[in-house]
């Protein structure tokens, strides 16, 4: 994954050169360090692995092994359904007391220690000691500043705050925020990084305590106690409040766009000359009022009213599968979360295009390699066939990458769109096989596309499902075939050249129910 060029001296640079270059050159990131584990260090390693991103965690406690390994298996069913993209081969999950070894291991550190200033400026110096000075070390702190945070570092330049939300393997904010000694190419890198794993790296401008969302929650969290202390509403009526109201609004469009909407066609402008006054309303307080025992009883027994008897664990998979099922519908309108997601997507469909630069020893195209998922077996335990649909249909997009047709290609207006197909099953495949696709062209003219594919698994290599399809190739805004473009059609022509020696499927052209010949 080539996010940055790869600087891979895993001896401490001296400080003092690099800080004279004032320069950071981010390695290529295949293991990412954790120090410290807990509910933020679990959502960053099962966000990280699903990528294919391998793990090490440190934590002084010995028991949090058996913790993240099991935060990890919580998040992974919300995870497989969050897109249907070829997924890298998931990534590996190292535990260790040692600081020193997650340090030396890792190509980015992400700390996630509780907030306690001196005590991450102690962790976060020590490991700066044993990381090789091209390693970015980055803090989840929700409010400590990255100037504090860095002072006592080596090599503080390669160091920021990179904020994420709960869970983070579901969430994809992250806060970055630089120090007064950290570089501007950390932040770039540090982006790059995030963004791979499926992240909205915000970049904030300087570094204020809380950096911008915290603040943002801080003051509705305020107002809340307030309410609920001076006896106005319950918790379960507050968060009624936002959760049937500006809730719904706000998983799209933020305040300020939202206001902007509420202006009519004049927008801010108008909004503010007929709300503004209430602004010097007696309507919100701006301090916390004082926890006395009470307010915090209330506060208590409110929740778990809330929580009818829920434990934590099972409410944790209802908000997993409320936001995957959001973010799925966002991305059908390419806003807000939703365009992250299918900016993932789209790396996704890309990476696995580029996966398998060569033919087969038989001379097909090997276009797809996964493992079965645990997602895609039924209750018989095997593999559902609408998943033998979705790995033929991912060696099309893998082809058709190949040849040209990519993001830019539909976007003017043209792609294949299958018109007929045929599927056969010839073997099962289980949870965990190891699986690959071919591809043999069999037919093409000026505006169709014959393909023929084979499913194999790889301990045996045996066929376990074949699949021919007809493409059409389509003008997608006239809603009509069309001419394949010249330069793709070539192409395409290369390979069915290249491929006019192997011998034609038996199986192709097969009707339903018909003996194979």
């Amino acid at each position: 994954m080539p996010i940055a060029p790869c600087y891979c001296n895993n001896e401490v640079a001296n400080s003092n050169e690099v800080a004279r270059n004032n320069e950071v050159a981010m390695r290529e990131v295949k293991t990412l360090g954790l120090l410290g584990t807990g509910v933020i260090g679990g959502g960053w390693a099962a966000r990280a692995l699903h990528f294919g991103i391998d793990v090490v965690a440190a934590d002084v406690k010995p028991e949090m092994e058996a913790w993240i390994r099991g935060a990890i298996e919580n998040a992974e069913p919300a995870l497989a359904r969050l897109t249907l993209a070829p997924l890298p081969r998931k990534g590996t999950l190292s535990f260790t007391t040692d600081l020193r070894v997650m340090a030396q291991r890792a190509d980015f550190i992400q700390e996630n220690i509780p907030e306690q200033l001196e005590l991450k400026q102690r962790l976060l110096a020590q490991v700066s000691r044993h990381a090789g000075a091209e390693v970015i070390i980055a803090s989840s702190t929700s409010g400590l500043t990255p100037t504090d945070l860095q002072r006592d570092m080596v090599a503080p330049q390669r160091f920021c705050v990179a904020h994420p939300f709960n869970p983070v393997y579901l969430l994809p904010l992250v806060e970055l925020v630089g120090g007064a000694q950290t570089a501007p190419q950390t932040l770039d890198a540090a982006a790059r990084f995030f963004t791979y794993i499926g992240m909205h790296a915000l970049k904030v401008r300087r570094e204020v305590p809380g950096h911008l969302t915290d603040r943002l929650q801080e003051a509705l969290w305020r107002e809340i106690l307030h309410l609920v202390n001076d006896g106005v509403a319950t918790t379960g009526e507050l968060d009624d409040s936002i959760v049937y109201g500006p809730g719904l609004r706000w998983a799209a469009m933020g305040t300020n766009m939202i206001y902007h909407l509420a202006g009519g066609e004049s927008g801010m402008r108008h909004m503010l000359a007929q709300f503004g006054p209430a602004l010097k309303w007696p309507w919100t307080k701006l301090e916390a009022p004082e926890l006395t025992e009470t307010l915090i009883d209330r506060m208590v027994e409110g929740t778990q009213a809330q929580a009818a008897g829920r434990s934590i664990r099972e409410l944790e998979r209802l908000r997993d599968d409320y936001l995957v099922a959001i973010q799925q519908v966002l991305r059908q309108h390419d806003i807000g979360a939703g365009s992250t997601l299918r900016a993932l997507e789209e790396r996704l469909y890309r990476d696995a295009g580029a996966a398998h630069p060569g033919t087969d020893p038989g001379g097909q195209l090997r276009l797809v390699d996964s493992p079965v998922r645990a997602e895609w077996v039924d209750y018989n335990g095997h593999m559902t066939d609408s998943r033998y649909v979705q790995v033929f249909g991912d060696a099309m997009d893998a082809l058709y990458r190949r040849v040209g047709v990519d993001e830019a290609y539909r976007s003017g207006g043209h792609m294949f769109y299958t018109v007929e197909s045929h599927l056969t099953h010839t073997g099962e495949a289980r949870v965990g096989d190891l699986i690959y696709a071919t591809t043999q062209l069999l037919a093409l003219d000026d505006k169709r596309l014959h393909v023929f594919h084979r499913l194999r698994r790889v301990r045996d290599d045996a066929c376990i499902a074949t699949g021919e399809q007809m493409h059409l190739h389509v003008d997608t805004r006239a809603g009509k075939t069309a001419a394949i473009d010249p330069a793709v059609h070539a192409r395409l022509e290369g390979i069915l050249n290249a491929q006019a020696a192997l011998p034609r499927p038996r199986e192709a052209g097969r009707q339903v129910g018909k003996p194979g010949h």
